[in-house]
């Protein structure tokens, strides 16, 4: 499609929500709300790196079942010093792009957050008391005589539980998990993304991208700034038009839509144009926090 071949996210959209019918936003930790996968950087400290990595990508693709995948990864960091987790926390957790600025526009609009991670919770608790998150989940390391032992203590924070937990949540705040927004981009992110009101992949492996509601796969995080503009009934698909007239003329003979000043609005006939005010940086895919049923254009 043209929107991919241009590495623009587009979303097509049926059906209008506000954010004030979402009360939380449930994210994965690794690859998602950061950039690193925590544990293959805590390898590298061991010289693993490429043999962990290699493990990480087919449990994300969903080729291995995810807890056996973590007990191998964590199995081949027994006698590391725990020190370690310290320095790839300082050294190289970076957060994704505009992570901090969606969670202060979440935050605004009255949503809970909750990080819940098949990572470690060495990291997501650093994270909550970094970002002010409301809720966490992960993995806790064995760590004996200040080595990590290769092994994790209790129950593993697979698929299931994280599922489990965006409940256990919704159950505490008295909501439905309708009423939950859930990112993430991994296979085992899929469980709890499909009991939510909206799923969203960012940067996402295939697998999720399918199956998600929304699949943003260039945008920055914080363009998922809450985008309560927009109203009306339509089927919208809204992006900047900071690209070539060229791909703007191909994206509107495979939508049949209009653009107008610096936002594409792509319509079902008969056309209508909806207007929002907002600013091109606040447009791009944020139309995955209005809608509940929506498809990425670039399947």
């Amino acid at each position: 499609m043209a929107a991919q071949a241009a590495q623009l996210d587009a979303t097509y959209s049926i059906g209008m929500h506000k954010m004030s019918d979402f009360k939380l936003v449930a994210m994965d930790m690794d690859s998602t709300l950061i950039t690193i996968e925590c544990i293959d950087e805590i390898a590298d400290m061991q010289g693993l790196k490429p043999q962990v990595s290699e493990i990480t990508e087919a449990a994300m693709r969903g080729e291995l079942d995810f807890a056996e995948s973590l007990k191998r990864r964590v199995a081949l960091l027994e006698g590391l010093d725990a020190s370690a987790l310290e320095r790839v926390y300082d050294e190289r957790l970076q957060l994704s792009p505009g992570a901090e600025t969606m969670l202060a526009a979440v935050r605004q609009a009255g949503l809970k957050t909750l990080l819940v991670s098949g990572g470690f919770t060495f990291f997501t608790e650093r994270l909550k008391a970094r970002l002010n998150l409301d809720y966490t989940n992960a993995n806790e390391l064995e760590v004996i005589d200040g080595r990590l032992t290769g092994k994790v203590l209790g129950t593993i924070v697979d698929a299931e539980e994280k599922k489990r937990t965006v409940e256990r949540v919704c159950t505490e705040l008295g909501i439905a998990p309708s009423q939950a927004i859930v990112m993430g981009d991994g296979a085992n992110d899929l469980k709890m993304m499909s009991i939510s009101g909206m799923s969203v992949a960012f940067r996402a492996k295939l697998v999720v991208r399918e199956q998600a509601n929304v699949a943003l796969n260039y945008a920055l995080m914080k363009e998922l700034y809450p985008f309560s503009r927009l109203s009306g009934p339509a089927n919208v698909l809204i992006m900047p038009a900071l690209h070539s007239a060229n791909i703007v003329a191909k994206l509107m003979q495979e939508l049949g839509g209009t653009a107008i000043g610096p936002i594409l609005v792509g319509l079902e006939k008969p056309v209508q144009i909806v207007q929002t005010g907002a600013t091109v940086n606040e447009i791009v895919t944020a139309a995955a926090f209005a809608a509940l049923a929506t498809t990425p254009l670039s399947r």
